[in-house]
Order: structure tokens, then sequence, then C-alpha cells
């Protein structure tokens, strides 16, 4: 990129489009994560509804999470959300935030994965959905690695 020295580059177009749209897309993350933890009845019931189970299978099962695991559920969702605003105030940081949500997500897939979830709440979907998560993840802060790199992000 041509600038003159210490001037920052000029932000690309790509970096509006994928900032706001992987905010809509983590925002949807955080919003499944508030209403599960505020146990949203109204909520949880259509998930479970979707799934075929009572509603008090899915309230068990999150309920049941170790501390652990909530704090690495926190860290995937919230990480992302606060990567995709720092992508978007064009911060470096943004990338921090990107690997705290990698780190998060590493450690909530494997607690989902190891922990014996009821067998109606293990399905193609849910494998399928969780690997566009680890692909939206890590392509995120591979993105503003470059954008950093390049000197967009400061």
């Amino acid at each position: 990129m041509n600038t003159i020295a210490g001037e920052r580059p000029k932000a690309p177009w790509h970096l509006w489009v994928l900032g706001v749209l992987s905010l809509i897309w983590f925002a949807g993350g955080a919003n499944d994560y508030l209403q599960t933890k505020l146990v949203n009845m109204d909520y949880l019931g259509m998930a479970a509804e979707g799934v075929g189970v009572p509603v008090e299978v899915i309230i068990d099962y999150f309920g049941s999470y170790p501390l652990w695991a909530n704090i690495c559920w926190a860290l995937g969702v919230w990480g992302a959300v606060i990567g995709s605003v720092l992508l978007l105030l064009r911060s470096r940081f943004a990338l921090h935030a990107l690997i705290a949500s990698v780190i998060g997500l590493a450690g909530s897939t494997a607690y989902v994965f190891t922990s014996n979830p009821p067998p109606e709440l293990v399905s193609t979907f849910q494998i399928v959905f969780t690997i566009v998560v680890w692909v939206s993840v890590l392509a995120m802060a591979y993105y503003a690695r470059r954008m950093t790199a390049n000197g967009v992000l400061r």
C-alpha cells in the first residue's frame, strides 16, 4: 500500500464488509449464550422442540457445565464479538480478542465432545455447525493478523 511514512493505510472495503458480517454472525452466538444463561424458557423451548426433547434436558445439560467449560464458552463467544468490534474500530487488539476466542472455542468444543451429552443433542448438524464456527473464528483471526501486518489495524 502506498502511504506516507507514519500515516495509517486506508481501510479496504472488505474490512467493513467482513467486520459487519462477523459481528452479526458472532452476535448470534452471543444471543444464544445469553438466552441459555438467563434460562429464557421461550428460547430454550424452541430449541428443545427443534431436537425433540423436553426443555428440562437442555436446561440440565447446560446447567451441569463445570466452571472451566463455562469460562471457555464465554471466552469463545465474547472474544469473537469483541474481536469483530475491534476490527471495525481498526484496532490491532482485534487479533488478541480473536485468539482468545479460539482458545475458548477449543476448551468448549473439547468439553462438548467429551462430556457425554444427551444423545438427542448430538447430531450431524451440531458437528457441521461446530466446524462452521471454527472456520469462521480462525478465518477472522487470520484476517485480523493480515490487516495488522499491512498496517491497517493499529
